[in-house]
């Protein structure tokens, strides 16, 4: 039988191996599909069949993908995410003219929201629409561009390295003054505003104190799932917030909020400006994205070593 145009196997079949393969199991990728796990077993064969590749070693308790199944769960989850992009645009209209751009809340409103309306001032026609999401992009609802803490899972997207931060603790004026040149000892036992979001990638209290060689026990505090709501508990004096420098530099250069030293330590990760490859992108998005890396070079000369 004459294979197809492009050599490939049905679609079907690959459309069903990338879902079992990102869930790693056959019933959840039935879920999804709305058939049976049997069927997906049946698709999964067929495919293997068809290529002459086995894609999963099948487990007592699941499936792994072998090196040939991870190769190809690689080139169509990059291949789908690319074809949802482009359909969201076609589907959304004048697909060059409009840059989507994600952040967290925090991110956003301190650098990212700012920065986009200077762009909007100096490129009045530029249509950009912002997306906030307190939890890691990925999958399909990836945006052209996005700042993300760390280094992004996904496949197929160019990861440019901005800054590294610097993680102090902040307070209210009248706080901070209280507690400026305490011990680590004191600053443990102060009234401390914890973070509890689903990004587990962010640096918590104890890491931080464990890094500077703190030990011991931390009393409990006020937590917050934000760190937007946890900035505006600290600059109201509920205690003593993990900060980041550099991050939330409009409020400590307005005084909302005071470094209390000399504590601090870098942040184990980069900020990172995320997206598919410029090649990839529109020229509005590339436009955008060498925006944002101008903006990022005029406070930190970090950015630039990672050039070229």
């Amino acid at each position: 039988m004459s294979r197809r145009y492009y050599d490939l196997p049905s679609m079907t079949t690959l459309a069903t191996f990338e879902t079992a393969a990102r869930h790693l199991s056959f019933k959840q990728a039935a879920q999804e599909l709305s058939v049976t796990p049997g069927a997906v077993s049946h698709q999964i064969k067929a495919l293997e069949e068809d290529t002459g590749i086995q894609l999963f070693e099948r487990k007592h308790r699941g499936v792994d993908l072998t090196p040939e199944g991870e190769a190809l769960f690689e080139a169509l989850q990059v291949s789908f995410q690319r074809l949802s992009l482009v359909l969201k645009s076609i589907r959304a209209g004048d697909p060059d003219e409009v840059t989507t751009v994600g952040s967290t809340s925090a991110v956003a409103s301190l650098w990212l929201s700012p920065s986009v309306v200077r762009f909007w001032q100096k490129h009045p026609d530029a249509n950009v629409n912002q997306i906030v999401r307190d939890r890691v992009f990925h999958g399909a609802s990836l945006p052209d561009l996005y700042i993300q803490y760390g280094r992004s899972q996904e496949n197929g997207l160019e990861q440019t390295p901005l800054y590294r931060d610097q993680l102090v603790p902040v307070a209210a004026p009248n706080l901070a003054a209280q507690m400026e040149g305490c011990s680590l000892d004191e600053l443990a036992q102060s009234r401390l505003i914890y973070l509890d979001c689903d990004d587990k990638s962010w640096t918590s209290w104890k890491s931080w104190f464990t890094k500077l060689g703190y030990h011991s026990p931390l009393p409990s505090g006020n937590t917050m799932n934000n760190f937007s709501v946890a900035l505006q508990a600290a600059q109201e004096g509920a205690g003593v917030l993990l900060g980041w420098r550099r991050l939330i530099s409009p409020l400590i250069e307005s005084g909302a909020l005071v470094v209390i030293g000399p504590h601090q330590l870098p942040a184990p990760h980069r900020f990172h400006l995320i997206g598919r490859p410029e090649a990839e992108l529109s020229a509005a998005a590339c436009q955008l994205k060498h925006w944002f890396l101008e903006e990022v070079s005029a406070f930190t000369d970090e950015y630039s070593s990672f050039k070229g």
